[in-house]
């Protein structure tokens, strides 16, 4: 029965990547979903940027500041998914992946990361550059992965499939952005009022430390969602597993740093009322 049960799981669950290659692949995300959480948690192991970056005179790693370093994040990304999507419809080149939904939610993704990089968030440290091409390494293998594993747009899909992964991703957009335009308010009245550190408040900043992260992860989940795809389910899986790490750090240096009256010991780390 429970052999009957799990044959009936793999079989409706969405496809990996093909052969060993892709077997292979499958299995480094999984154990990346498995780890990161743990690495996120650990000061010694955790990404060594924003709040948590390392001054300059602790490291021989070369810094540069943290506007350079987050273009150098997510503008790699952005180009290798644009880059598909043109050639794409320029060519008719056969190792060319198909065009899809989720390739352009990828490319609107790093768009608009690009954008509140330039415009939105206000930057005052600095960050290692080998950090930030890494980072940046990652998700351009990451959008590259999701541009040749989604389903094309001219499968015969469920028409329901596009929609909800349309408004999960629109959603996590919006809320990602509303949530970063509190924080760079933030940093604008930190200017007036003489204070190094504030607490955020406003949105789900009443609830959680990292409402911008909860959103993110909701478009992510809208991307594989349309993607059809489990090695895009698990880069929804391994996003959540780190950026949940990241935010119970972000709580905890939240709770050191402010009173219980700026910072209620209430609020969770990324999921309102749960986590």
């Amino acid at each position: 029965m429970l052999i009957t049960s799990l044959t009936t799981v793999l079989n409706h669950a969405p496809p990996i990547a093909p052969g060993i290659g892709g077997v292979i692949l499958t299995g480094v995300q999984a154990m990346s979903t498995v780890a990161n959480f743990a690495m996120e948690t650990n000061p010694q192991t955790a990404a060594q940027y924003s709040k948590f970056a390392k001054k300059e005179s602790e490291t021989d790693e070369k810094m540069i500041g943290s506007r350079d370093g987050m273009t150098l994040i997510y503008l790699p990304a952005f180009v290798a998914s644009s880059a598909l999507y043109l050639f794409q419809g320029m060519t008719n080149l056969p190792f060319l992946p198909q065009e899809s939904l989720a390739g352009q939610f990828v490319i609107a993704h790093f768009l608009k990361r690009l954008l509140e990089v330039f415009f939105l968030h206000r930057y005052s440290g600095k960050v290692s550059q080998q950090l930030s091409l890494g980072i940046g390494m990652f998700y351009t293998l990451t959008s590259v992965l999701i541009c040749y594993v989604a389903y094309p747009v001219t499968s015969n899909t469920n028409p329901l499939i596009p929609i909800v992964g349309s408004a999960l991703f629109a959603i996590g957009l919006a809320g990602n952005f509303y949530h970063h335009y509190l924080l760079a308010c933030l940093r604008d009245s930190k200017k007036t009022d003489g204070k190094r550190y504030s607490a955020p408040k406003g949105g789900l900043f009443n609830y959680v430390a990292c409402p911008h992260y909860f959103f993110e992860l909701v478009g992510w989940l809208g991307i594989a969602v349309v993607a059809q795809q489990m090695n895009a389910y698990l880069v929804f899986a391994s996003m959540t597993s780190y950026l949940s790490g990241r935010a119970w750090s972000q709580n905890d240096w939240n709770r050191s740093k402010f009173n219980v009256n700026e910072w209620p010991l209430s609020r969770k780390n990324i999921v309102p009322f749960i986590f």
